[in-house]
């Protein structure tokens, strides 16, 4: 992959296909295109009784943005359940890029004055295409998933692609798709206006969870 720009890499989201690397330190990056693309039913969200009481409890302060590169560093950082991360230097920098102009965005939970959890991902269209999470706090990634959704459901958004599912993601209604099916919804949603920050930063967390479905 040669003089990869946000620009391309934005193109390359609306025909349905992302970027990774192999490791932290390998400077190569290849095109990801699943036969099943996982995906989040905004309409079939599920948030769990505990779980919407941790988000009442305002255990987190939910920000939006502020550090969207500690972000993408966290998530990049070695895990309990991975031997390496596909994030490496030169995507950091990409998406980084793309945060500049407001094509990718953080949500972030703060505890502390202290970043503890978190994800970012690329908004295009009404499409938001969810790229990783972190947490360094109990449920502080699922707490910033909910306020995702929220933002994403006010902000009238209709597709929010998880590439792949997982058993965490799978509690919250994700599933899988055939690759078909997905590249007709990311045609239509793409194609359609949206607002991410639609949904004032400071939201009370009572009208989080009546968006997102808690």
């Amino acid at each position: 992959m040669v003089a990869l720009t946000p620009e391309i890499l934005l193109h390359a989201y609306a025909s349905g296909v992302f970027p990774m690397a192999k490791g932290r330190d390998d400077r190569n990056l290849f095109w990801v295109d699943p036969e099943v693309r996982g995906i989040l039913p905004l309409e079939k969200f599920h948030v769990s009784q505990r779980l919407a009481r941790k988000i009442r409890s305002n255990t987190f302060d939910v920000r939006v943005s502020t550090a969207f590169q500690e972000v993408m560093e966290r998530c990049a950082e070695p895990r309990d359940d991975a031997d390496s991360t596909w994030i490496n230097d030169e995507i950091i920098s990409l998406y980084c890029g793309l945060n500049k102009t407001g094509a990718a965005q953080s949500i972030e939970c703060w505890q502390d004055g202290k970043l503890v959890g978190g994800l970012y991902g690329v908004a295009l269209g009404a499409a938001f295409f969810g790229e990783s999470m972190f947490s360094r706090a109990t449920d502080a990634s699922k707490v910033a998933l909910v306020y995702l959704v929220a933002r994403l459901k006010f902000g009238h958004y209709q597709l929010l692609d998880i590439q792949f599912v997982t058993d965490h993601l799978s509690r919250f209604g994700a599933t899988g798709i055939p690759r078909t099916e997905y590249r007709w919804r990311l045609e239509e949603a793409v194609q359609r206006k949206a607002d991410f920050l639609r949904l004032p930063q400071g939201t009370l967390s009572r009208r989080v969870l009546e968006i997102a479905g808690g």
